[in-house]
């Protein structure tokens, strides 16, 4: 598509936003269910069906590396072709790992679970990049809100997702599959009905809209040489990373161990549920608020209050008794929440600092950095707690959140003038 079609014809930009926004909030509602199903039971899956505790962060870790690996694709593609293309793409790969991860557990295949695992990642992948997409309309004033307010519809699909666990754990028994299974198959359906939506729904596309009226070309450069050149990154966009980093790294590794910690304390699959609904609604139902303090207080301020936030929930996760369910669900909260106030805030710098166009290919990188660190907290995350104990994880994810502290002070020196 030439810059000269016009995409908006005789139509209205704020009309344009109100209808992404819309699309967005229903595919985010269909992939938050998808993605909190997974979450609520792969790490129980993977201790089921290997018999190790060390090895229940694979699943997060696997998850969280194909996550990275299609934020970087979904990233690229969205440069090249739009935001619809590439949102829903993803979510279509990620309902395919889930029907890879359901037929693992049927035929009990452990490599094909981890190979699905990380096609399944690209679901989660797609559920974050969805919130670019929300700030491509929105001008600098208002931009952590609108982004962060499309997060905020990924919680009822969150919070229903692993509340479905034992119901689609019966139907999967009574279909001659493991129980854990059941949460995959939900997973499946959520995320190719939200592919649907987004390629049938999400038009005018807000990525190239936005970039007809700043009057650039429609599509990224056609030369794949000019794609591939490095790009000069701001000190805005490298604090913004950094802080999604850090908050990914903490909220996996703990949210990883905590339904294996619950259930090595008796707790039932309803209760582990139970907490990780709580916690994810912690992680998305906060977002307006968080993407308005970002905007209204600063980025920089909300990336200290993150930080300080992520160290009361490793401390608290720490110390609470291990049979108090409720205890352990307001741990998780603050953790969801220190999450919240670190992507919303990061995400805010990671678009001020990124130019027009070359915008979808470093949020997709930013993603991808993300991902990576999540994929490390996963991973590290069941040989910490085998080595040691959920305690000691709790209390080093709390340490490490703070080390947004001396990154803030760090790259204080390259704030731009200006920036917020």
């Amino acid at each position: 598509m030439s810059a000269t079609v016009r995409l908006l014809p005789g139509g209205d930009l704020h009309a344009a936003q109100r209808r992404t926004m819309r699309v967005l909030l229903l595919s985010q509602v269909l992939a938050g269910a998808g993605l909190a199903a997974g979450v609520s039971v792969g790490a129980l899956l993977a201790q089921e069906m290997l018999g190790s505790t060390g090895s229940a962060g694979l699943p997060a870790a696997l998850l969280t590396l194909g996550s990275a690996v299609a934020a970087l694709l979904v990233g690229r593609l969205s440069q090249a072709s739009g935001r619809r293309p590439g949102l829903a793409a993803g979510y279509v790969v990620g309902a395919i790992g889930a029907v890879g991860v359901v037929l693992a557990a049927a035929i009990d295949s452990i490599p094909l679970l981890f190979g699905t695992l990380l096609l399944y990642g690209s679901g989660t992948a797609t559920n974050l990049q969805a919130r670019y997409a929300g700030g491509d309309l929105a001008d600098a004033s208002s931009r952590g809100r609108a982004m962060s307010t499309v997060l905020v519809a990924t919680t009822l699909g969150a919070v229903v997702g692993p509340n479905l666990v034992e119901p689609s754990g019966t139907l999967a028994t009574s279909l001659g599959i493991r129980a854990l299974a059941g949460p995959f198959m939900l997973a499946a359906i959520a995320y190719a009905v939200a592919g649907v939506a987004v390629w049938l729904l999400l038009r005018p596309d807000p990525l190239l809209l936005a970039r007809e009226q700043a009057g650039e070309e429609a599509t990224a450069p056609a030369a794949a040489d000019e794609d591939d050149d490095p790009v000069a990154l701001s000190p805005t966009v490298l604090l913004g990373g950094a802080g999604m980093v850090v908050t990914q790294l903490v909220m996996v590794a703990i949210m990883t161990m905590t339904p294996v910690h619950m259930h090595d304390h008796g707790h039932g699959l309803g209760a582990s549920g139970l907490v990780i609904s709580i916690h994810i609604a912690a992680m998305y139902l906060p977002s307006p608020l968080s993407g308005w303090l970002a905007d209204r207080v600063g980025r920089r301020p909300m990336l200290a209050v993150a930080a300080l936030t992520l160290l009361a929930a490793g401390v608290c996760a720490a110390i609470v008794p291990p049979d108090s369910t409720l205890l352990l669900a307001f741990a998780l909260a603050l953790l969801g929440l220190g999450w919240s106030f670190g992507l919303a805030a990061g995400t805010a710098l990671v678009t001020d600092g990124a130019p027009l166009a070359q915008r979808a290919r470093i949020q997709g990188g930013a993603d991808l950095c993300v991902a990576l660190a999540g994929a490390t907290g996963g991973l590290g995350s069941g040989y910490v707690v085998a080595a040691t104990s959920y305690h000691t994880l709790s209390l080093l994810g709390g340490l490490i959140g703070l080390a947004l502290l001396p990154l803030l002070l760090l790259l204080a020196s390259g704030r731009r003038a200006g920036a917020p």
